[in-house]
């Protein structure tokens, strides 16, 4: 079900269809946005992880349409706050006392983010940025590393690619560095788990970094 949160950003949030849940999931969504791929997944999580789950729009009061490039450029305007505003305000919304946050890609990132924060008791970034790509730099972006050296970051668990371009080694290895755990799937490229359709979907990975990131998720404190 869409709802719109306090500041006027867009989610989308489930329950559970057999009844209850006492543990929320956000989830950050990956740089298309919300549309149909997450609104089944916040329904199909909320049943398969009894979580209430709501995801949340990146780019609230833009129409970008599905140009890649627009959507990419666009991200040095979102600022850090207001992202990190609307996953606590769709945490709320869930109305579970304890909430964690999942997020892919572009969301992946801002989970890194998001762990400057306590709302969160546990965090599952999949294949988020851990340097800011030059064309996101600007004002409100400050750097993942920087801030989870500052923040909560045990509480967090990276999914990355061995393959992925946005994830060189090197990076991997800075993210070690703050201490986050990190698995990493050799053959897997960018976005290899959460889309089905998606060129570089691999479905054996896809399957065993859910089961990783739910075990993650429920070792709540």
């Amino acid at each position: 079900m869409r709802i719109t949160l306090p500041s006027g950003t867009p989610a989308e949030i489930a329950t559970p269809t057999s009844g209850s849940a006492s543990l929320g999931l956000v989830i950050a969504v990956d740089i298309f946005g919300l549309r149909p791929l997450y609104d089944e997944m916040a329904q199909r999580l909320a049943d398969e992880w009894n979580m209430t789950v709501c995801a949340v729009e990146p780019f609230p009061g833009r129409d970008l349409g599905n140009d890649f490039e627009a959507r990419y450029r666009a991200v040095r305007d979102i600022g850090d706050d207001d992202n990190l505003r609307d996953l606590v305000e769709a945490a709320d919304a869930t109305g579970c006392a304890t909430v964690n946050l999942l997020g892919y890609c572009l969301g992946g990132m801002y989970c890194h983010k998001a762990a400057r924060g306590d709302r969160f008791a546990r965090i599952v970034s999949f294949y988020g940025m851990i340097r800011l790509p030059e064309a996101w730099q600007g004002a409100g972006q400050a750097e993942p590393l920087g801030i989870l050296h500052n923040g909560h970051s045990t509480r967090v668990l990276a999914i990355v690619g061995g393959l992925d371009t946005y994830t060189p080694a090197a990076d991997v290895d800075a993210l070690v560095d703050t201490g986050v755990t990190v698995v990493l799937y050799p053959e897997a490229s960018h976005a290899f788990a959460h889309d089905a359709t998606h060129q570089a979907h691999r479905r054996d990975d896809a399957v065993d970094a859910y089961d990783r990131a739910l075990q993650w998720l429920r070792a709540h404190a």
